[in-house]
């Protein structure tokens, strides 16, 4: 089974990668050479591959990705939801980091 290189513009890797998760579990993924990011709902695995090795110039051996679904929750009375979100967490090669505490 061949994997198919996905081209992904420099406009959509900016897009695709929208922020580090910056919480306590995912920094103790971390330690095992993984890193979590913000996504869209609609990116794939191939695109968040591709935008995170061009954008932080490391090499890619895995993406996970999970679909958080929004919490309805009361805002002053009122009935509102949180919008839905998509995680994805990044194992990098051997050798390679990122360090999420430096703007790209």
């Amino acid at each position: 089974m061949s994997k198919t290189e996905v081209k992904v513009s420099d406009e959509r890797m900016y897009d695709i990668v929208r922020a580090p998760v910056i919480t306590e579990k995912a920094t103790l993924v971390g330690e095992y050479g993984q890193v979590m990011f913000r996504v869209p709902l609609d990116a794939s695995k191939p695109e968040i591959k591709a935008a995170v090795e061009g954008l932080f110039k490391v090499e890619v051996t895995a993406v996970n990705t999970l679909r958080q679904k929004g919490k309805v929750k009361r805002f002053r009375g009122q009935l509102g939801k949180r919008s839905d979100t998509k995680k994805a967490i990044v194992t990098l090669a051997e050798g390679h980091s990122i360090d999420v505490t430096t703007g790209v």
